[in-house]
C-alpha cells in the first residue's frame, strides 16, 4: 500500500513538472538567428514595412482612433492587446487605456503555480490628442506657439561655423524643449547584452512612464500625430492625402518658431547652402523630410521622415527593423504593445554602463514580432532637435560625424539616398 501510494504522488509530481516545462517552453523566444554585429545596419537600402497594427497577413486597417487585437510570438506569453484612444468628455482630457495581458492558463493557474520570467503587466499610458484633428486643417488656419524668446542667441559663432561639432552642441543647450529624466520621465534599462544574444534582459518596458505634461508641447503634440501617417510594409506605395499634406506643412511651421530650426537656417544660409529667405527654407525642410522617394526597388513608398522616426520592416529574406530611431514613436508603440524591449547593447569598450538618467541609448527590441537587432536614439530630446541635427550633420557632414553632445561624444550616422536622407541616427562613443 506504501508502495502505490508514493507511486502515485511520484505521479502527481511529474505531471506538475512536464506542464511547468510546457508553459516554460511557450515562453522562450522563437526569434530568428541574429546576424552578430556591432553596427546599426540601417544603410538605405530597400526595405518595406508591415502595416501599423496587423498580423502578418492581416488586411484589416488599424490606425490611432481604432480597437485593435494583436497577437506576438515573441519571448512573451501570447498576448492579445486591446487598445483605444478614447475621448473623456468629462474632462476634456484623451486617454489611452490598454488592456492586461490575457489571464489564461498560461499565466495564472489554480495551484498558484507562475510561468517563470514571464514580464509584469504594463501600466497605461495617457496620450493627449484633443488637438489632433486640428492638425489636418489647412496650415494658415491653425493657431502656433510663438516664436523663440529674442534674448536667446541664435547667432553661429566663427568657432561654430568652423567646427560642425561645436555647431552640433550647440543645437544640444537650445533645445529648451529637452525633457529632464526623472522629472518628465523614466526609463528601465534593464540588463545588457551583446547584439548576438537572443535572451530578453529586460524585466518590463524601457519607459515606466511619461509625464502626460509632454504631449501639450505643441511640437510633440503635432509629432506624434504624422506618425500614424505610414503603413510601414515593404513595397506599399505611400498614398498621401490633403489632409496629411496640411499636419506636414503646420508641423514644420510649428518647428521652425523654434531656438534649433532658427539656429539651423541662420547656420546654412550663412554657408550659403539655403536661401535667407525663411519660408523658402521651411519649403527646403517640407521636402527634404517629407517628400516621398523609393527604395528596394519600389517607387514613393519612403521618405526620410518615415524612415527614420517611424520605421519600416524589411520583407525581402529575413525580415527585420529598419530605421526607428526616435524615442516618442518607441514610447507610443510600447505602450500599445507592438515594441517588446529585449535590453540595452554593451558599449564596444567597456565604459559607462546606462542608467535612469542616460540620455544616448543603443537597444535591442521587437515591433510587431520583428527583431531590431540593434538600434540607438536620443531619449527625450525634442523634435526639433532632431530634425535640426539631421538636417545639419546631411548639408555639412559626411557618413561619419563625430560630434559633442552635452555629456555625450556621438557619432551621427548619415546615410544619402541622392539629394535626400536615407537614413540618420546617433551612435553613442564608449
Amino acid at each position: 500500500m506504501d508502495g502505490l501510494i508514493k507511486g502515485l504522488i511520484h505521479a502527481a509530481l511529474g505531471e506538475d513538472d512536464r506542464d511547468e516545462e510546457r508553459r516554460e517552453e511557450r515562453s522562450r523566444s522563437s526569434w530568428a538567428q541574429v546576424v552578430s554585429g556591432e553596427q546599426d545596419n540601417d544603410e538605405p537600402s530597400g526595405d518595406r514595412r508591415h502595416a501599423y497594427g496587423r498580423n502578418q497577413g492581416n488586411t484589416e486597417e488599424q490606425s490611432y482612433g481604432r480597437t485593435e487585437e494583436w497577437e506576438s510570438g515573441g519571448s512573451q506569453p501570447q498576448k492579445a492587446v486591446h487598445e483605444r484612444y478614447e475621448r473623456n468628455e468629462d474632462s476634456g482630457r484623451d486617454d489611452y487605456n490598454k488592456g492586461h495581458w490575457n489571464r489564461n492558463d498560461d499565466e495564472e493557474n489554480n495551484d498558484g503555480w507562475q510561468t517563470v520570467g514571464k514580464k509584469p503587466p504594463k501600466q497605461p499610458h495617457k496620450v493627449q490628442m484633443n488637438n489632433w484633428n486640428e492638425y489636418k486643417r489647412p496650415s494658415s488656419e491653425q493657431e502656433y506657439s510663438d516664436d523663440v524668446e529674442p534674448d536667446v542667441n541664435l547667432e553661429p559663432s566663427e568657432e561654430e561655423l568652423a567646427d560642425l561639432s561645436r555647431a552640433c552642441n550647440k543645437l544640444w543647450e537650445l533645445d529648451l524643449n529637452r525633457l529632464v529624466p526623472g522629472k518628465d520621465y523614466e526609463i528601465d534599462c534593464g540588463e545588457g547584452k551583446k547584439v548576438y544574444q537572443k535572451e530578453d534582459m529586460a524585466q518590463g518596458s524601457l519607459f515606466s512612464w511619461l509625464s502626460k505634461d509632454i504631449f501639450r508641447k505643441p511640437t510633440f503634440s503635432r509629432f506624434c500625430s504624422l506618425l500614424d501617417n505610414y503603413n510601414p510594409h515593404e513595397g506599399h506605395k505611400e498614398q498621401v492625402t490633403s489632409q496629411e499634406l496640411q499636419e506636414q506643412a503646420a508641423f514644420v511651421e510649428e518647428i521652425s518658431r523654434t531656438a534649433p530650426i532658427k539656429y539651423l537656417h541662420k547656420y546654412l544660409s550663412s554657408k550659403g547652402i539655403v536661401s535667407g529667405n525663411y519660408q523658402d527654407f521651411k519649403r527646403m525642410m517640407t521636402g527634404l523630410w517629407f517628400d516621398l522617394y523609393g527604395r528596394g526597388g519600389t517607387s514613393s513608398c519612403s521618405s526620410a521622415f518615415e524612415h527614420v522616426f517611424v520605421g519600416e520592416i524589411k520583407d525581402r529574406g529575413e525580415q527585420e527593423v529598419s530605421g526607428f530611431h526616435n524615442w516618442l514613436q518607441f514610447y507610443l508603440e510600447e505602450a500599445k504593445g507592438r515594441v517588446d524591449y529585449q535590453g540595452y547593447i554593451f558599449p564596444r569598450r567597456r565604459g559607462q554602463i546606462p542608467d535612469s538618467e542616460t540620455q544616448v541609448l543603443t537597444i535591442q527590441f521587437e515591433w510587431n514580432g520583428v527583431l531590431k537587432s540593434v538600434s540607438s536614439t536620443l531619449i527625450g530630446v525634442s523634435p526639433e532637435f532632431e530634425i535640426a541635427l539631421y538636417t545639419l550633420c546631411f548639408f555639412m557632414g559626411g557618413e561619419d560625424n563625430q560630434v559633442q553632445l552635452g555629456q555625450y561624444p556621438v557619432n551621427i550616422k548619415c546615410y544619402r539616398l541622392g539629394n535626400k536622407i536615407g537614413s540618420a541616427f546617433p551612435v553613442a562613443e564608449s
